[in-house]
């Protein structure tokens, strides 16, 4: 099995454990469930490349990437520094986060929240909703195209925007790009972690202006975020470059700059 199945297999064990400690009923009685969710696409599409900020404590491929974590104050820095959005990892097993992290996050700002998670049951999306996300992360690599599609509509259904996500032009194939409005390119291959910036712009080029166009992972220099935004990206996510400086506020901040310099 590869890192990714491995992931997948755990979440589901997640799942449903969480499935029998909580229903939904619980969660739809949380004070966030009937709160409007803030549009992720609208954020991110603007004239200048915008920035969707991860909240990461750790990742698979290269551990504990912040030791000194506090996604309270990482969230205070993100809007101070100019993100658009603020992404926050959920994942318990290989990312070291946690539920609780995006609804202390969701009290402390008032930007979108994407969940950044393996989603691949609906009740993942009713947790989501319960705990302040506005956003989650749908994977196309780990779903088929039916339940891409249900997860999807559901998510709708519940005033959540999507960010789906593929790695390759093949994915495009379970995309229904009647309903998405974000599509994110992932630089990095899930399987293998090998990351190639350019992958994204391969994706793009099968891609409707229309839609809303995040490249993910491997991007660090203001050069390549320039890059990309000529060639027809409108955001990027971004995390470990952030988590593995001491102040997470001066380096995306910085890294906004630079990057209009280019433009």
């Amino acid at each position: 099995m590869t890192i990714l199945d491995t992931i997948i297999e755990e979440t589901k064990v997640r799942v449903a454990k969480s499935k029998l400690s909580t229903t939904v009923a619980d969660l739809e009685r949380s004070v966030h469930f009937g709160a409007p969710c803030l549009s992720l696409a609208k954020v991110l599409k603007k004239s200048d490349l915008t920035v969707l900020a991860e909240i990461k404590k750790a990742s698979p491929s290269q551990g504990v990437i912040r030791a000194e974590f506090d996604p309270v104050l990482i969230s205070k820095q993100y809007r101070a520094g100019g993100a658009a959005a603020i992404s926050v990892l959920t994942e318990e097993n290989r990312f070291l986060g946690s539920l609780d992290y995006l609804q202390k996050v969701r009290r402390t700002v008032d930007l979108p929240l994407l969940r950044k998670d393996f989603i691949i049951d609906e009740f993942q999306l009713y947790e989501a909703r319960a705990f302040g996300a506005d956003a989650v992360l749908l994977i196309a690599g780990v779903l088929d195209k039916v339940q891409l599609t249900d997860l999807h509509q559901t998510a709708n259904g519940l005033g959540l925007s999507c960010l789906v996500e593929v790695h390759n032009e093949a994915e495009l194939d379970f995309v229904d790009f009647d309903v998405v409005k974000i599509l994110g390119v992932n630089n990095r291959d899930l399987h293998t972690f090998a990351v190639d910036i350019n992958q994204s712009l391969k994706v793009f080029a099968h891609v409707d202006k229309h839609i809303v166009k995040v490249a993910e992972s491997g991007l660090k220099q203001a050069s390549d975020l320039a890059f990309l935004r000529k060639n027809g990206v409108d955001a990027v996510l971004i995390g470990e470059t952030f988590m593995r400086h001491y102040d997470p506020q001066a380096a995306l901040a910085n890294l906004i700059a630079a990057t209009k310099a280019l433009l």
